[in-house]
């Protein structure tokens, strides 16, 4: 990384919620290079919490950690998140409004971000692969929509509020339909990796629907765009 970047790092833990369950969290920490005179940008991502709540989280943490500015955090903000995250997270039932931390700097804005999402099924694939390559186009996100055996992923990239835009679309339109046909919304997708571009990995210049026969040709497709430790991050889980 060139200084002025700093470093990143995800961790994930597992920490118990109100009902007792465990809940995987996902946390990325991007350290500014005068780091810890600035406060780290963080972004958080679980399977088990809505959208909402991921932001919930990460608002808590933020104010966290402008207690402790000039101080290392991070250390003690996982500590932190893994005694309170029964009281920070409000139950889904309730609509949290999404707003979006002002982080410091705005390069994290202005960069290229990449996004990579989960579909449980498509029962009417025709239209709804066709939605997807229209949202792509509109708003000149990049990337494959892939299809090996049952697993359906789709990585994005580009600007971020563009990402942001697709993931209000795909989780509010209505694109596929139920097991009576009738049209419905996508209740069964996981965000498995919302992260910002970096300089080792190869930008899409397109958007394609690609069909694989094997792990090897989908894990090819990853490596070629740099994304080898995307992919053994999490692609491996879904084979199972």
């Amino acid at each position: 990384f060139p200084e002025t970047h700093g470093i990143t790092f995800r961790i994930q833990i597992s920490v118990k919620d109100l009902l007792d369950t465990d809940v995987l969290l996902k946390l990325l920490f991007h350290l500014p290079v005068n780091y810890p005179s600035t406060l780290p940008d963080i972004s958080v991502n679980s399977d088990q919490l809505t959208r909402a709540q991921c932001m919930d989280v990460k608002d808590k943490l933020l104010e966290q950690a402008k207690k402790h500015l000039s101080e290392p955090v991070v250390h003690d903000l996982i500590l932190w998140i893994q005694q309170h995250l029964k009281y920070v997270i409000k139950p889904s039932a309730t609509v949290c409004n999404e707003k979006s931390t002002l982080s410091n700097g705005t390069s994290t804005e202005d960069g290229i971000w990449m996004l990579l999402l989960h579909l449980d099924h498509m029962r009417a694939k025709a239209k709804y692969v066709k939605t997807v390559e229209k949202w792509a186009s509109d708003l000149r996100l990049t990337g494959r929509l892939m299809f090996m055996g049952k697993i359906i992923l789709i990585l994005l990239q580009g600007d971020r509020s563009s990402i942001k835009e697709y993931l209000i679309l795909q989780k509010t339109s209505k694109v596929d339909v139920d097991s009576s046909g009738k049209k419905c919304k996508e209740k069964m997708i996981s965000v498995l990796c919302e992260t910002e571009v970096q300089s080792q990995h190869k930008r899409f210049q397109t958007f394609e629907v690609k069909e694989y026969s094997a792990r090897d040709e989908l894990q090819k497709e990853f490596e070629t765009a740099g994304l080898a430790a995307l992919f053994s991050e999490f692609v491996p889980p879904l084979l199972k």
